[in-house]
C-alpha cells in the first residue's frame, strides 16, 4: 500500500501530525508513507520514524498551474492508494481529486469536503495532535491517541553528549531556554516572542537560587538578535547552537527543564517527555499542550506576551 499525507503549516505542526503518521503505519506495517509538506517544515521528518518521503511544495506560496501541475504528475507517477489531508482549502481538495488518488481523507465541513471520498468530523475544541489523529477514522483506525513521540537519530544523541561536554553541563544538568519565533509567525504578526527584560530576570534569579545549575540558551537561525541581548545582559548563560532538529531534541531531552515560547521546540520538549514551562500570548494552550503535569502553561492575562509577569513564570519554576 501507498499512502500519501498533505500536512501544510510549519514544523510544529509537522510534529504534531506525527502520532497519526505512526498509527497509520502500526496499521499498515508494510506500507510506504509519503508527505507532502511546506520546504520550511520538511527537516522535521528528521525525528519521525514512519515517513519514507518528503515532497516538498509551497502550499502558502503563489504556485502557478505549472507548480500544481508538476505536483500532480508526481503523486499521480507513484500510484497512492490514500491521501490523508490536514489541509481545508477547496484547492487542496480539488488537487486531491485530480490526482486520482481513490480513497481521499480529510474534514467535514471544510469547503473542499466534496471532493473527499471520507469526511471526518472537525473538532477544534480538542488538543492540535489528537484533532489531527481523528482523520485516522476516515480509514477506520480506531486507535487511542497515546501522544506525542519522536526518533532522535544515534548520531544526534551523540552531539549532544559532546555538546553538553563541551559546555560543562553533562554532570550538573541544565535548564533550557528558546525564546524565539519562527520567521512565518513574525510575518504574520503573531506576538510569540517574550522581552528581554523578563527573561532576564528570570534567568538572574535562576542563577541565585540555583548557582550550580546553569541556564542554556538555544539559538535558532531567526534568534540573532534576541540571543544578543539576552546575552549581554546576562553575559554567565550558555549558549547552544544545534545545527538540525534532530540534535536541538537531543539537548531537549537532556535537559532537566525546558522554559520557552509556544513554538516548534516546545512540541519537542512534550515529544521527549522533559518537564516544560511554557509561554503563550494570544495562541491558546488548551489546543497546544496535551493534560500533563510535565507540560505547564503560562496564558498571558491579555493575550500579549509582555503581559507574562516573571514572577508568574518563576512560580512555576520553583513550583509554588
Amino acid at each position: 500500500m501507498k499512502i500519501l499525507a498533505l500536512v501544510p503549516g510549519g514544523i510544529g505542526d509537522q510534529i504534531l501530525f506525527f502520532p497519526t503518521l505512526d498509527d497509520l503505519k502500526q496499521a499498515y506495517p508494510h506500507a510506504q508513507i509519503s508527505v507532502v509538506t511546506e520546504p520550511r517544515a520538511q527537516t522535521a521528518y528528521r525525528v519521525c520514524k514512519s515517513v519514507s518521503k518528503v515532497i516538498p511544495y509551497d502550499f502558502k506560496g503563489r504556485n502557478s498551474l505549472a507548480d500544481w501541475g508538476n505536483l500532480i504528475g508526481i503523486v499521480r507517477d507513484r500510484e497512492y492508494d490514500v491521501v490523508i489531508s490536514l489541509g481545508q482549502r477547496w484547492t487542496v481538495g480539488l488537487l486531491l481529486w485530480l490526482t486520482g488518488i481513490p480513497n481521499r481523507v480529510g474534514y467535514a465541513g471544510s469547503s473542499g469536503e466534496i471532493f473527499l471520498t471520507d469526511a471526518v468530523p472537525l473538532k477544534t475544541e480538542q488538543y492540535a495532535a489528537q484533532m489531527y489523529h481523528d482523520l485516522l477514522q476516515g480509514l477506520d483506525i480506531i486507535t487511542p491517541f497515546s501522544g506525542l513521540q519522536i526518533n532522535v537519530p544515534k548520531s544526534d544523541l551523540a552531539w549532544a553528549d559532546r555538546e553538553q561536554e563541551s559546555l560543562g553541563v553533562k554532570e550538573s544538568g541544565y535548564i533550557l531556554i528558546h525564546g524565539g519565533s519562527s520567521q512565518m509567525a513574525i510575518n504574520k504578526g503573531i506576538d510569540k516572542i517574550y522581552p528581554v527584560e523578563s527573561w532576564q530576570k528570570i534567568i538572574e534569579d535562576i542563577q541565585q537560587r540555583q548557582p550550580n545549575l546553569p541556564v542554556v540558551l538555544v539559538k535558532g537561525p531567526e534568534d540573532q538578535a534576541l540571543i544578543t541581548q539576552i546575552t549581554q545582559r546576562c553575559p554567565q548563560v550558555k549558549l547552544t547552537q544545534p545545527e538540525d532538529i534532530g540534535k536541538l531534541a537531543a539537548m531537549i531531552a537532556a535537559a532537566n527543564l525546558m522554559v520557552c515560547t509556544d513554538s516548534a521546540p516546545m512540541h519537542l520538549a512534550i515529544a521527549v517527555g522533559t518537564y516544560t514551562i511554557a509561554l503563550f500570548g494570544p495562541t491558546d494552550p488548551h489546543k497546544l499542550l496535551p493534560p500533563s503535569e510535565r507540560a505547564i502553561a503560562v496564558k498571558s492575562p491579555t493575550g500579549k506576551m509582555a503581559d507574562i509577569s516573571p514572577d508568574e513564570v518563576l512560580k512555576r519554576i520553583w513550583g509554588n
